[in-house]
């Protein structure tokens, strides 16, 4: 079964930015930042998305890739 990948630890590691400081730049809950980096989500906020990409000056499809289970 095939699942939705988001790259955050892959891309937060590359650029040496914390969990912690991406949740205060950007006004994001931990808790809610945390189903996105451990891949517990069933959805994904669009806008959510838009600021991850300019702040992380990435596309979409750096941030996300299919990944087999």
């Amino acid at each position: 079964m095939k699942y939705l990948h988001m790259r955050l630890p892959e891309l937060l590691e590359a650029r040496g930015i914390s969990r912690t400081r991406l949740c205060k730049d950007l006004d994001l809950q931990r808790t809610n930042l945390n189903r996105y980096y451990r891949d517990n989500f069933q959805r994904v906020d669009a806008s959510l998305v838009v600021r991850l990409c300019e702040y992380l000056s990435s596309d979409v499809s750096d941030l996300f890739e299919i990944r087999e289970r």
